[in-house]
């Protein structure tokens, strides 16, 4: 009966969004009112974030029933939003009434499509892991349209969309999706790997790809610190965002606070992390400047409780800062352009791998019968990649195919640690920041 009775309370105040393009003079202003829902706040940033929009503020209140927020957006450009029907297209996703985001299913899986089969994996992370993958895939006729790979705190996760390389389709044969999983699973097993590699056949699911990746490897727990040895490099504890966990004693709130490098997709993947360990996002926001990002957010758990143990905040931490490492830029970027062909990427993988380069993330994607690839590549040891490698490289690929995008090695300094929490400053003006408990800092 609650069910029912919440759903008739949304379809009687359905969400209301307001974009203007006149109030702030270097960004789109996109306004949602919704009655409030678990999950709503990680669906609007998902929304924003698949048209590849960057969130440069944003002010979040999600209280006493009501979502109330505001976003702050521009382009890759940093331009506004003034095509009429981007405008009217981001207007009617977020006033679509959409189901949310299934729950975690298994960390890995096999889901057939009428497009592609779409093959979810997890295991230890090593150099040419990727290779071996794609080996196996070409081997079995399988051929890469699509696929996202994170690597981080020496576990691997893909979702790899791939299709019968004879008929372009999906493949749905049972025994043939059974000898898939069982292929992969001992390539991701390898020789020593101390979390076992374990391959489900799902149900087909609608969840965003980069949303699963981040449910693989949170399920993975891939935020638990190993042996620097074990990573092949030396761990940059620099590039780490700065969190602290504070106690409002006053509001039953957990507030927390980050400081770090800014980058596209931050705050998404934030929100997905608190929404997989089933944290409510009550309050907050988000500002972020040339080169830093300062988000604070107001939580409770599901339950209505704020964190109450030292263990969960550290947990906590961890996990942000690892929402935060698995998409950073780690290594040189390169990009490959050039018409599609079966085993192509089994081919370049295998290239990088006889070079001794190592593939921390990677991006796939295939067009209209072109591949347009993204690698971040690293040498075996995690430290940048000899220039006379990437020539060398480049000129066995093409160089008009492979180009250097960005090296990351080249970074700015961190942002320096400032005084936190000011979100609630002329909210809470009886209430100063004095009744604030600080519990703990991890940095």
């Amino acid at each position: 009966m609650d069910d029912e009775y919440a759903k008739l309370i949304r379809r009687m105040n359905p969400p209301r969004v307001v974009i203007d393009n006149n109030s702030c003079e270097d960004a789109t202003v996109i306004q949602v009112d919704s009655v409030n829902k678990h999950g709503i706040l990680l669906e609007v940033v998902q929304v924003l974030t698949d048209m590849n929009l960057i969130i440069t503020k944003a002010y979040i209140s999600c209280d006493a029933g009501w979502f109330m927020d505001v976003f702050n957006v521009v382009d890759y450009d940093g331009n506004k939003i003034r095509d009429k029907e981007v405008v009217d297209y981001i207007q009617r996703r977020l006033e679509s009434n959409a189901s949310f985001s299934p729950s975690l299913r298994e960390s890995v899986g096999v889901m057939p499509s009428e497009e592609h089969t779409s093959i979810e994996l997890s295991g230890t992370d090593r150099p040419g892991l990727l290779s071996e993958v794609c080996a196996v895939l070409t081997d079995l006729h399988c051929n890469v349209v699509n696929a996202e790979i994170w690597t981080h705190n020496a576990r691997a996760a893909a979702v790899v969309h791939v299709t019968d390389d004879s008929t372009g389709c999906a493949i749905k044969d049972p025994k043939r999706l059974s000898t898939i999983k069982e292929l992969l699973c001992n390539v991701l097993k390898g020789n020593d790997d101390l979390k076992t590699a374990n391959m489900t056949l799902s149900p087909p699911g609608v969840t965003n790809r980069e949303r699963r990746l981040h449910q693989i490897m949170f399920a993975d727990r891939d935020y638990e610190r190993v042996e620097v040895d074990r990573l092949g490099g030396i761990e940059n504890k620099k590039s780490r965002p700065h969190v602290t966990v504070l106690d409002c004693s006053q509001k039953d709130y957990t507030v927390i606070t980050m400081r770090s490098k800014d980058r596209p997709k931050l705050l998404f993947d934030i929100i997905c992390t608190l929404t997989d360990m089933q944290y409510v996002v009550f309050h907050g926001m988000v500002n972020t400047g040339r080169m830093e990002a300062y988000q604070e957010f107001y939580i409770r758990h599901v339950d209505g409780l704020p964190i109450s143990s030292e263990a969960e905040r550290e947990r906590v931490v961890r996990c942000l800062e690892a929402a935060f490492e698995r998409r950073a830029c780690e290594g040189l970027e390169l990009e490959l352009c050039t018409e599609d062909r079966v085993g192509l990427l089994s081919d370049i993988t295998r290239i990088f791998r006889e070079n001794s380069l190592c593939i921390k993330r990677a991006e796939i994607s295939t067009k209209a019968g072109q591949v347009k690839d993204t690698f971040y590549v690293t040498d075996v040891t995690g430290n940048p990649v000899d220039p006379k490698i990437i020539d060398a490289l480049r000129r066995q690929i093409g160089h008009s195919v492979l180009k250097v995008k960005h090296n990351s090695s080249i970074s700015p300094k961190p942002p320096q640690e400032t005084t936190m929490g000011f979100l609630f400053g002329n909210l809470f003006k009886a209430r100063t920041f004095q009744s604030f408990k600080l519990v703990r800092s991890y940095s």
